[in-house]
């Protein structure tokens, strides 16, 4: 879906600061907060909410939180939406009212359209990725909507995220690697980038040849 978290590509968040022997967890409540997380998913209550629902945390709440309150917010919410508890007992737990992220805006889907388990576009297959505003959950980021790539390896069929975090079934699809070079995404030269992208993602195109 369209929104803060979908920040590759965009400017004016400075540089990556990178900690020196930064440690896996800088506080006891990340180490439960991740703990909490991979016991809720591992039970299978989170299957199809855990990444959308941090999608949907606000803006600024969004920026300005850790890492690892985004995965307890993802997880209180999606055990929410699943009726597992309540958020009376969230904020009675917690003593105050306990924020989540904000409401689904896509529709739920009634059928997930047919599964395919054989590959459109071969090894050196240009593309072009579709460009669109979805209002619920997807895998195709914002930087590659609306450009062009070339094939250069097919990967494995599996289930679409877009149609599974939005439907009660799964619609399978192949998946490819697709190299994207750095003029065509950012318009100036540098490293190619690769992303992994679903088949319905993608339309044939033609790339220019360069080098």
């Amino acid at each position: 879906m369209d929104g803060v978290h979908d920040l590759g590509g965009i400017q004016g968040f400075g540089p990556v600061e990178v900690e020196a022997d930064e440690p896996v967890f800088h506080a006891e409540w990340e180490r439960r907060a991740f703990r909490l997380t991979i016991a809720a998913m591992l039970a299978g209550h989170l299957n199809g909410r855990f990444r959308h629902s941090y999608e949907r945390m606000d803006p600024t709440w969004y920026l300005e939180s850790p890492y690892y309150e985004h995965w307890a917010t993802a997880t209180a919410t999606g055990l929410v939406e699943a009726g597992l508890i309540t958020q009376d007992e969230l904020d009675a737990r917690l003593g105050a009212p306990y924020p989540v992220a904000r409401p689904v805006r896509a529709p739920r889907l009634d059928e997930p359209g047919p599964s395919v388990d054989t590959h459109r576009y071969a090894v050196g297959d240009a593309v072009h990725v579709r460009e669109w505003h979805p209002v619920g959950h997807t895998r195709a980021p914002r930087y590659v909507q609306g450009k062009r790539g070339t094939v250069v390896r097919l990967d494995g069929v599996f289930s679409l995220p877009d149609v599974e975090y939005h439907c009660d079934r799964v619609r399978m699809e192949p998946t490819y690697s697709v190299r994207f070079e750095a003029l065509d995404l950012w318009g100036t030269a540098g490293d190619p980038v690769h992303v992994d992208l679903w088949e319905s993602y993608l339309e044939p195109g033609q790339v220019s040849r360069r080098g």
